[in-house]
């Protein structure tokens, strides 16, 4: 039988989910409350915040969250932020301005693919958040350039850069497929696209439907998925104390 993701099956190992190969889009670990600890504030990190809208989804979540946006200042999705109702930092991209272990979380959704030098950032990733702290977010594969963007990633690659952060990657998840973005690039963000960020983009579809004809187990799919995936969701761990 042909299996595309057999190489990046094995790279990978347990870090390849086998509960489900669904399309998984970074806003599905801020409901998971990663990192929370009974009795104390819930301390997260916005890493490349932009306008800042995740802060809603993680009040949702946790009313009670301290909450904290960061970005460079000449991010272009910054620069049109208007909200004044949570705290916002800036900083050189590389040195975080906090503390040794200050934060239980840092969200980092679609904001590695920017980033000048990703190496030293993901070690300051790691030296902010508490041990046993978490990692949380997506990045680019196959996607074209895009506001500014300088890296695209694949997951065995952004595996290793965690690797090296002193950080343990627990899954990489699927998210649209390539094929898909590179249409949009070519013919315009037309409205159809809109139901495929965190809905089966339709090579996904095509995978599940060719795994479900052979009954193939989710950790295949994930698999073939990652292999031409456009962008991909990440869980980290820091090592606990």
């Amino acid at each position: 039988m042909r299996f595309p993701g057999r190489e990046i099956q094995a790279l990978l190992g347990s870090a390849i989910p086998t509960d489900h190969a669904r399309q998984t889009l970074a806003d599905a670990y801020i409901d998971m409350g990663l990192g929370r600890r009974p009795g104390q504030p819930w301390r997260v990190l916005d890493l490349g915040c932009g306008a800042g809208g995740s802060v809603d989804a993680f009040r949702a979540a946790d009313p009670e969250v301290e909450w904290i946006g960061l970005d460079v200042p000449g991010s272009p999705e910054a620069r049109e932020r208007t909200r004044t109702d949570a705290m916002f930092e800036t900083f050189d991209g590389v040195a975080i301005p906090f503390a040794d272990g200050h934060f239980d979380l840092v969200y980092c959704k679609q904001v590695m693919e920017h980033v000048r030098r990703p190496e030293p950032l993901l070690a300051d990733v790691c030296r902010v958040l508490a041990p046993g702290g978490w990692f949380a977010g997506s990045t680019s594969q196959l996607e074209p350039f895009h506001s500014l963007s300088m890296w695209n990633f694949t997951p065995v690659g952004f595996e290793r850069l965690l690797r090296d952060a002193g950080l343990t990657a627990t899954e990489l998840r699927p998210g649209i497929d390539g094929p898909t973005l590179i249409a949009r690039r070519l013919v315009g963000d037309r409205r159809w696209f809109a139901d495929w960020w965190g809905n089966r983009s339709p090579l996904n579809r095509a995978i599940d439907g060719y795994g479900a004809l052979r009954r193939l187990d989710p950790r295949w799919l994930n698999a073939t998925k990652l292999l031409f995936c456009g962008q991909f969701a990440f869980l980290a761990r820091r090592a606990p104390a």
